[in-house]
C-alpha cells in the first residue's frame, strides 16, 4: 500500500494522507457494486487496502452520505481536496496497481463487472 500510496502522492502532488484516503475509494465502490469475490480477492491482496477503505469513509461529509455510489466516487476525491485534473491522473494509478497486482484479466472482470470506471481503465 505504500507504494501506491507514494506513486498517487507523486503523481497528483498531494500529501500521502489524501492518497492513502483516494486509494480507499475505488476499491469500496467496486466491492459495494461490481463483482464482490474478485474485489475481495483484491483487496485481501493489498496489504493496508481495508484501513485505506475506512480512511475513505472518515469524513461526515455530502459524499459519506451518498455511500458507495457513482456519485460518492466523484463527490470524495472533490471533499479531499482534489481537483479534476489531479482525478485524472490518480485514477488510472489506481487501476494499473490493481492490474500490477491481480493482472490484466481478473482487474478487467472487476472493471467490466462495475458500473462507471471503465471510462479511467
Amino acid at each position: 500500500m505504500d507504494e501506491l500510496v507514494g506513486r498517487l502522492a507523486a503523481k497528483a502532488g498531494i500529501d500521502d494522507a489524501v492518497a492513502e484516503k483516494n486509494i480507499g475509494i475505488i476499491p469500496d465502490y467496486h466491492r459495494s457494486e461490481g463483482v464482490f469475490e474478485k474485489v475481495h480477492l483484491l483487496i485481501n491482496q493489498i496489504p493496508g487496502a481495508e484501513a485505506a477503505i475506512a480512511a475513505s469513509n472518515s469524513d461526515n461529509g455530502l459524499a459519506r452520505l451518498m455511500g458507495g455510489s457513482q456519485m460518492a466516487v466523484g463527490t470524495k476525491p472533490i471533499s479531499l481536496g482534489l481537483g479534476i485534473a489531479e482525478i485524472q491522473r490518480v485514477a488510472p494509478e489506481r487501476l494499473r496497481f490493481g492490474r500490477d497486482t491481480l493482472g490484466a484479466d481478473q482487474m478487467g472482470e472487476i472493471i467490466a463487472g462495475t458500473a462507471g470506471p471503465s471510462q479511467f481503465a
